[in-house]
Formats: structure tokens, C-alpha cells, sequence
């Protein structure tokens, strides 16, 4: 019996030990394991949050950096304008500093990683790039501009009076047209940074836009004033320019009918007007000149170079601009060297500087009153003694010119009216110099119809009524067109016209009708309403009130034109629809405002197929 074995020796229990131990390390193992996991897990939770909290604080570091910078440059631009130069400088220098801390904590490899992520990372993508921008702004523009110092700050750059530093100006012209390049550039890329889910952060891009936007205008102003402005004024021998007052209360293309001009005389930067007239002093049967097969097939019927009231039916400038000067050739034998245009309202903004004029009886011409006296109140005034409502608008151009040719006492304030009615078109200049015009025709200045294929509508107003309703129009604008999908694509243009013509008694020269060729009631505003539509559109059908009308067609300077008219009763709205098949093109849609007294409605929906 000592020869058996206890059975703890059998071979199954000592398999069922076996496989009690390599359970236990197993266990042992993903307890381990486990433990790794949880470490990991920990350090990588850790590492997460560690890498949140540093972006975090990197964020408000870098918000606050862009904020800094920001400010300090909105300082030395208010400084370089003022033509505080020292101070300029130095907040130049930290708005630059500032800049760069930005940029540093926008360009980490943490950042960039976290910024790439779609949607969550936008914020930090936005930031990147508008710091981007802002170190540009800093290094690119503020820095180098400051070098040019009085030729950017009109309280240095007019000398005594009204007279320009010519010296300043010239010398500046490299320097202003490289850091306008530069804006220009920065300006596109502070348009391009993408809208975010952070509120700071798109206030932040909306405030950058904008400013970049404003410092674009004044370095592209300065710089072509460093161009043109001293030759222009004479700084190489005296220049003449015919002056026209267009009374947008009767309206042509470029503003309104020509009810007044001056002559203006520049020589090293001094300049004077003569003696201002009333239209008068014109006829209506000057020789003619040719502007082109397609500007006589347009507007020929009218007689727009032979008949100065309709002259200016095209709202190309230029065109007014040389049968201004053709004009005045045949009145006075002078050939001017350019013309400049102006309207009442343009005249208020000029006022609002200058500060009001006294008429010979006493009453005062304030930048609140001057347009509803020019445009209403006078007409009334005079009932229909035309010469002498005439005799009181030359006095009160004059004397408005009078003031702004003497001493400018706030010059600043003064370009910046100026610049506020070229950007409305109420102020056009026109230089009979070919390289000075190429200049002024890129430039609101210019106030020019564009030679290009991007997607166009230009809506133009023609009084055909020959009384003085405009005053009361009221425009609505409406642009929308379809996808970029195909080579072409639908769009409509839509047009409101409203007659606040108000209920009382007018005289036949304010609301009846020069001819009257659809028997419409006094107060009717007869309008020949044009459409200058993009390069290649085709019109598939107008209405007028709902109702298919016919379109008159012709070209101009490449674009389309349909044009119908339009009776708009007293109090009465009439709606106008274009309906196109236009060429789907690249290009951000333009619809530019015709300058009348109104502020229209502009409404654009057309996609960029670019």
C-alpha cells in the first residue's frame, strides 16, 4: 500500500494548480495592466487639460496683445493725421511690439495643431490670422508711414490758407504708394479671416475689418493726391477747370441737370474761383463731338454735346466731363485742362466744416438748410421768376465757394467731407491730362462706368418730365442672381420708384410736364429709368407694375443698357423688373448710386463665381 500515491500527486490535480497559478498572474497581469491603463488614461486626461489651460492662456494673451496693438495703432494714425509725428511714432513703435507677441502665441505648434481641428478649432484659425494682419498693419504700414509725416496729416500739408505743401507731398509719393499697395493687400486678407462661435472673437475680426478698411481709403487717397494733386494745382504752371453745379432735382446720369458752372483757377497750389454763372449763359445748340457710335446710338436722339440740359444723360462722367469743356471752348475760346462736378448736398457736407455763409439780406446757408433751399424752398420762393431764383442759387454757390477757397481752418475735417461726397459720387473730377485721367478714372473721383466683365447693375435716372420732382424720388434697388453652377445663370434686377411728391399747390415749373406726351396729371414724375447690366447679359423680359413692357437697347462702354419709361403718379409707387440670363463670373457684384437727393435702398444677392 506504501506504494500508492496520495492523490494530491495525481497528475489532474497538479494540471488544476497549474492552472490556479497562471489564473493568479493572469489576474495579476491585467491588474497591471488596469493599472497602466489608468495611468495613462490619467496622464493623457492631464495632458489634455494641461494643453487646454496653456492654449487658454495663450488666448486672452493673445487677445489682449491684438486688442493692445490695435489701439496703439488707431493712435498713431489719429496722431499722424494731426501731424503729431513724435507721437506717431511711438505708438507705431508699440503697436508693432504688440503685434509680434500676438503673432508669437498664434504661431506655436500646440496652436496650429488646435487651430486645424474643423469648427472647434475656428476661433484659434481666426485669431492666427488676424494677428497676421495686424503684424502686417504694424510692420508694413504704420512703421514706413510715419516717414512720410506731413504729407499724410493736413494739418501740415497746407502751408497758409488753402495752399499745398507741394514739397511734402512729392516726396512722400514712394513711400504712400507702397504702404497703400500693402493696405490694399491687408484689407483683403482682414475680409477674408471666416466668422467664428466666439463672440469676442468676431467683434474682434468685425472692428479689425473695418479699421483696415478705413486706413485703406486714406492711404489710397493720400497716395493719389502725392501723384496728381501737385501738378493738378498748378505746381508745374498755372490749370483751368470748369466747375458744374448739378441740380439733383432734376436728374441726369452723373446727378442732376447742369444749373450752374464756375471757373477755377490753380497756380502753385492757391486757388480761385471766378465769377459763378447760371445756366443761363448757355445755348442749346452747340457743335457737336463725337464720343463713339455707341454713345450717339444711345443718346443721340437728345442731342447730349450739342444741348447742355442734357449733357450729362450718361452716368459715365468722363463724357459730361468733355462736353463741359467742349462747351465752354465754344463759349469763351479757353480749352480748361479738366472739369470737376458737385451737387447741393455735397455742398452741405462742405458747410458742415466751413460753417454757414450770410446772403446779402442776412439769411443764413447752414449745412441743415442749404439742400431744401436749393432744391425746394427756392422754387417756391420765386414761383416762376426763374432769373431771379437763378440769381439767388449762383449767390449761394458762390458764396459757399468763396468760404471753401479762403483760409481752411480745419483742413482734416474739410478732405474728410470732400472724400465723403466722392465716395457718394457728388463730387467728380475729369482731367483732360491722359496720365493724370488714368489716375483719377480708377478712383471715386473718377465717377467712371468700369470696363470689365463683374457682375454690374447700374441704374440710372433721366428726368423726362423737364420739372423739378426728383427732389421727392425715392429709390429701392434690389440684385439677386443664381448659382455658379453653369456658364450662365438668371438674375433680376428690381427697381422702386416712389413719388413723396407732398399734397399742395405747385407751379407748372416744379410738377407739370416740359412735354406731356401721355396726358398724366400735374405731380407725375416721368422718369426714363435705364439699366446698365453686366458685360454679355441678355434681357429676357422687363415689367412695369407687373405688366411686360418694351425696352429701349443700346451698349455702353461694353455693358447692356435697357432702358424703359416710367410714369410714377403723385404718392404712387412703380416697380420695374428686369429679368436677365447673365455670364456667371467672377467678381463682387457693384450697383453704384446714382447721386440724387435721396439715400436709396441697395439690397445685392449675386455670389462671387470667381
Amino acid at each position: 500500500m506504501s506504494d500508492i500515491t496520495d492523490g494530491s500527486h495525481s497528475p489532474g490535480r497538479q494540471r488544476r494548480k497549474v492552472r490556479r497559478r497562471r489564473t493568479e498572474e493572469e489576474i495579476t497581469r491585467y491588474r497591471r495592466r488596469r493599472a497602466a491603463v489608468r495611468i495613462s488614461c490619467g496622464a493623457a486626461v492631464c495632458l489634455v487639460a494641461g494643453t487646454a489651460a496653456w492654449l487658454g492662456y495663450e488666448a486672452l494673451q493673445a487677445k489682449s496683445s491684438l486688442e493692445q496693438a490695435r489701439d496703439f495703432a488707431v493712435r498713431s494714425k489719429d496722431a499722424l493725421l494731426s501731424g503729431d509725428s513724435e507721437t506717431a511714432i511711438l505708438a507705431a513703435e508699440d503697436a508693432n511690439r504688440y503685434a509680434q507677441r500676438a503673432r508669437d502665441a498664434t504661431h506655436s505648434p500646440p496652436w496650429r495643431i488646435a487651430a486645424a481641428v474643423p469648427w472647434l478649432g475656428s476661433p484659434l484659425s481666426a485669431t492666427a490670422q488676424m494677428s497676421e494682419v495686424v503684424t502686417g498693419l504694424t510692420s508694413e504700414v504704420l512703421r514706413p508711414v510715419v516717414d512720410a509725416g506731413s504729407a499724410v496729416s493736413p494739418d501740415r500739408l497746407f502751408l497758409d490758407g488753402a495752399r499745398i505743401d507741394f514739397t511734402a507731398l512729392g516726396a512722400a509719393a514712394p513711400i504712400l504708394d507702397a504702404t497703400s499697395e500693402a493696405m490694399t493687400n491687408l484689407d483683403a486678407q482682414a475680409r477674408s479671416v471666416d466668422g467664428t462661435y466666439v463672440g469676442a472673437v468676431d467683434r474682434a475680426r468685425t472692428q479689425l475689418q473695418e479699421q483696415t478698411a478705413e486706413l485703406k481709403g486714406l492711404l489710397e487717397n493720400t497716395a493719389v493726391a502725392a501723384r496728381i494733386a501737385p501738378a493738378m494745382l498748378g505746381a508745374e504752371g498755372p490749370r483751368s477747370y470748369f466747375l458744374g453745379f448739378q441740380t439733383n432735382v432734376e436728374a441726369r446720369g452723373s446727378g442732376g441737370l447742369l444749373g450752374g458752372f464756375a471757373i477755377v483757377r490753380a497756380e502753385d497750389g492757391r486757388v480761385r474761383v471766378d465769377d459763378v454763372a447760371s445756366n443761363r449763359e448757355l445755348r442749346p445748340d452747340y457743335a457737336p463731338i463725337d464720343l463713339g457710335p455707341d454713345f450717339t446710338r444711345l443718346y443721340g436722339q437728345s442731342r447730349p454735346t450739342q444741348d447742355f440740359r442734357n449733357s450729362n444723360v450718361s452716368s459715365h462722367f468722363p463724357y459730361a466731363a468733355r462736353i463741359w469743356q467742349s462747351i465752354w471752348q465754344q463759349e469763351s475760346g479757353e480749352l480748361v485742362d479738366g472739369v470737376i462736378a458737385t451737387d447741393p448736398v455735397a455742398l452741405s457736407y462742405v458747410l458742415e466744416v466751413v460753417g454757414a455763409v450770410t446772403m446779402p439780406d442776412g439769411e443764413k446757408i447752414t449745412a441743415e438748410n442749404v439742400v431744401e433751399l436749393t432744391g425746394s424752398t427756392a422754387y417756391a420762393r420765386f414761383g416762376d421768376d426763374q432769373k431771379a431764383r437763378k440769381e439767388y442759387l449762383e449767390t449761394v454757390a458762390g458764396k459757399v465757394v468763396q468760404k471753401l477757397t479762403g483760409d481752411i481752418a480745419r483742413p482734416r475735417a474739410l478732405l474728410q467731407a470732400l472724400g465723403r461726397a466722392a465716395g457718394e459720387g457728388r463730387l467728380a473730377v475729369w482731367s483732360s491730362h491722359g496720365a493724370e485721367q488714368d489716375v483719377l478714372a480708377a478712383t471715386a473721383l473718377g465717377h467712371t462706368v468700369p470696363d470689365d466683365p463683374a457682375p454690374y447693375a447700374g441704374v440710372v435716372v433721366n428726368n423726362l418730365g423737364g420739372n423739378k420732382l426728383d427732389y421727392y424720388l425715392e429709390r429701392e434697388i434690389y440684385y439677386t442672381a443664381g448659382t455658379c453652377d453653369g456658364k450662365t445663370r438668371t438674375s433680376t434686377v428690381t427697381v422702386r420708384l416712389t413719388n413723396a411728391l407732398p399734397a399742395g399747390e405747385y407751379t407748372t415749373y416744379v410738377a407739370g410736364m416740359f412735354d406731356n406726351p401721355i396726358g398724366a396729371p400735374v405731380g407725375t414724375n416721368l422718369t426714363d429709368l435705364s439699366l446698365l447690366a453686366t458685360h454679355g447679359a441678355r434681357l429676357n423680359r422687363v415689367t412695369v407694375d407687373g405688366r411686360p413692357t418694351f425696352a429701349f437697347t443700346g451698349s455702353e462702354l461694353g455693358h447692356p443698357v435697357f432702358g424703359v419709361q416710367v410714369p410714377v403718379l403723385q404718392g404712387a409707387t412703380s416697380e420695374v423688373v428686369y429679368e436677365l440670363t447673365e455670364p456667371a463670373v467672377a467678381g463682387e457684384a457693384r450697383v453704384p448710386v446714382q447721386p440724387l437727393v435721396d439715400d436709396p435702398a441697395v439690397t445685392v444677392s449675386v455670389p462671387d463665381c470667381g
